[in-house]
Order: C-alpha cells, then sequence, then structure tokens
C-alpha cells in the first residue's frame, strides 16, 4: 500500500516563502498543492513554478483543497487570525517566527492546538541545521564540560527603510523580535528554560521608528549566563553565529564550518560544514511531515513557540524599564488562560517606538 505524501498549503508568497515552497522538490513526504496570496500574481506565478493551483485568499484555498497542513508566511499581525482559522478547522500549522507579537493570541493558539488535536509549531530553522544538533550532542556527552557561557550574533547592514519588518504596527518591533526570536529559541535548545532576561538598545542609525540594534542578556533556570548581539546597522563579520564555552571546552557553528576545542588540547575538531538554509528548511518540512503522520515529535513544539513569545514580550518590558526582567512560565500563562484571565498577559509586545 501506497502512502500518500502529507498535503500542504502555503500562505503568502514573499521572499521566505520562496525557501519553503522550494524544498518541496526535496522532500518526497511532502506535497505542495495550493499557494494563497492576496496579490494574484505572485500566488501564480509561485504556484507555477511548483506545480500547483493559487488563490487569492487562504479561505478559497482550504475550501477547494483537503489539506492536512499548511504553512504560513504572512506578516506577524496577521497570523493569528490565520492560524486560528486552519486550526479550527482540524489543520496542522507551519507558522513562520515570530508566532504571535502578544501573549493573548499565543494563548489562543495554544488552546485551539489543543481542543483540535492538530499539531501546531512555529519555524525556526536554526534548530534544523545539522550542525546545531550535532552540537548539543557533544554537549550532552560532557566532553566541553558544564556549559558556562551561551554567545549568539546575528548582525548584517540591511536597508529597513521600506521593509514591514521594521513597521510595529506589523511586526510587533524592530530587530529584537524579528532576528531575536531565533535566538532566544536557539537559547532555550542549548540552555533550557530562560527565567530572566535585560535588554539594551543601541544607537539608532536608520532613523527607524523601532530599535535596528540590540543586545539582550539571558539567564537559564540553571543559572547559565547568554548574550545575544541583533542588528540591522553593522556587520560583525564573525565566522560564526553561536559559541558556548563550557568549563572544559568550547564548541563553535559556523556560517561554513563548525568545530569545537577541548581544554586540554590545542587543535580544533572540524564536525561539521556550518548552515545551510535550504538543507535546514528540508529538515523542517520533514519533522513537521513525519510528525503529523505520527513517526517522530515535532522538534519545536506549541509550548516552545509560545515560550520564544514569551521570552521576547519579556526582552521589550525590559529594554523600556531598564532593568533585568523575569520571563513569565508556560504552565503560569496557560493556567491563567485555562481559568478565563488574559487581562494584563495579552498585553501586545511594547515595541521600540520613541
Amino acid at each position: 500500500m501506497t502512502i500518500q505524501p502529507v498535503k500542504f498549503g502555503l500562505i503568502g508568497a514573499g521572499a521566505i516563502a520562496q525557501t519553503h515552497a522550494q524544498s518541496f522538490e526535496h522532500v518526497e513526504i511532502a506535497t505542495l498543492v495550493g499557494v494563497a496570496d492576496i496579490r494574484p500574481e505572485a500566488a501564480q506565478a509561485m504556484a507555477e513554478s511548483a506545480g500547483c493551483a493559487s488563490y487569492t485568499s487562504y479561505e478559497a484555498m482550504a475550501e477547494a483543497q483537503e489539506l492536512d497542513a499548511v504553512i504560513i508566511c504572512t506578516p506577524p499581525i496577521t497570523h493569528p487570525e490565520i492560524v486560528l482559522y486552519f486550526l479550527n478547522r482540524g489543520v496542522n500549522v507551519l507558522c513562520e517566527k515570530p508566532l504571535s507579537i502578544d501573549l493573548e493570541n499565543a494563548q489562543k493558539m495554544y488552546a485551539a492546538a489543543q481542543q483540535n488535536n492538530v499539531l501546531l509549531t512555529m519555524a525556526s530553522k536554526f534548530r534544523y541545521v545539522d550542525d546545531m544538533v550535532k552540537a548539543k550532542s557533544l554537549l550532552q556527552s560532557g566532553i566541553l564540560g558544564d556549559i558556562v557561557l551561551c554567545e549568539n550574533a546575528f548582525t548584517a547592514r540591511v536597508d529597513m527603510g521600506n521593509r514591514w519588518n521594521a513597521n510595529p504596527a506589523v511586526s510587533g518591533g524592530g530587530v529584537l523580535i524579528d532576528n531575536g526570536t531565533h535566538s532566544v529559541d536557539i537559547m532555550r535548545y542549548f540552555l533550557g528554560p530562560l527565567t530572566e532576561v535585560q535588554a539594551v538598545e543601541g544607537k539608532r542609525i536608520q532613523g527607524l521608528s523601532v530599535e535596528d540594534t540590540a543586545r539582550i542578556f539571558v539567564k537559564s533556570a540553571q543559572g547559565v549566563m547568554g548574550n545575544i548581539d541583533l542588528s540591522w546597522s553593522i556587520n560583525k563579520e564573525l565566522d560564526y553565529f553561536l559559541r558556548i564555552y563550557g568549563s572544559h571546552g568550547t564548541v563553535s557553528i559556523g556560517w561554513k564550518e563548525s568545530k569545537y576545542r577541548q581544554s586540554s588540547s590545542r587543535d580544533w575538531v572540524i564536525f561539521g560544514s556550518g548552515y545551510n538554509k535550504l538543507e535546514s528548511f528540508k529538515n523542517q518540512l520533514t519533522n513537521v511531515a513525519r510528525a503529523i503522520r505520527g513517526e517522530e515529535e515535532l522538534r519545536i513544539k506549541a509550548e516552545d513557540a509560545i515560550a520564544s513569545v514569551e521570552v521576547i514580550n519579556a526582552a521589550y518590558e525590559s529594554l523600556n524599564q531598564s532593568r533585568w526582567t523575569s520571563v513569565s512560565t508556560l504552565s503560569e500563562t496557560l493556567a491563567l488562560y485555562a481559568h478565563g484571565d488574559t487581562s494584563g498577559n495579552g498585553k501586545q509586545l511594547a515595541t521600540g517606538i520613541a
């Protein structure tokens, strides 16, 4: 008996959606059956390239296709409406980061996924980089000792003047929520739950109404420190994006090469070829499709997605109040939601608007 591939719809035909669509060419257990975008020409162009149907609305696609799952690649402000629409139809959802710009809607998404017994996950491509998985295995083996410090940097000169990512009404903030969502997910992957955060904004170079450079300090439940550098206005020109210092050695995950070195040795050991964008998207699509089939667990569960929203929310509170801020825990927020109390917990992220 031939098992049919998992049928996906793609909502949004922008830049990030292009890579999602391309990944279907390399994953046999998933197939793209439709693309929806309010721009007919964009939807049609992507659909023609992918060999599937195009639609001018996600509702039209949902009515026309028997979908197992959707990938949502629209701006963050639209995520709650679209995610909830599909979850309540019993369709599994992979939503681009950030899952939501406010906690209340993140909680509603979680509840809808539970009630309809479908999967909800957030796109976080760096979790699906092969070298990340290898690095975590190295650290868990104990050969580098206990983790002492974790450093991450996502910095590049990008003109954000005309992009929705720098419009707080659409994106929820600036570089902190945009690139920082990846960063806090990476920190949680290696350090576990984050309990405290402090964010500091750098000088605004591009004249935006949001932060274009920021630094985030985090502390895990185990007392491990982490620091994150984010910028659209500088390039630190590092050959790595993540470096973890252990009590007995260091591991470095790079753009083109990943390596580790034990304190007792002078030599670095190369264990990977670094970041491959398409490969990470293929790994992500494969994981989601297999999870829908019940063949493996999601690498990024709904709880992880909501935890990222919580950390970013705390980071903006810290940015505006110039102090360390505690991160509300998933159990606390979900307990409040279960009792119908979202007042005070559903606030929109406090953006970096001057």
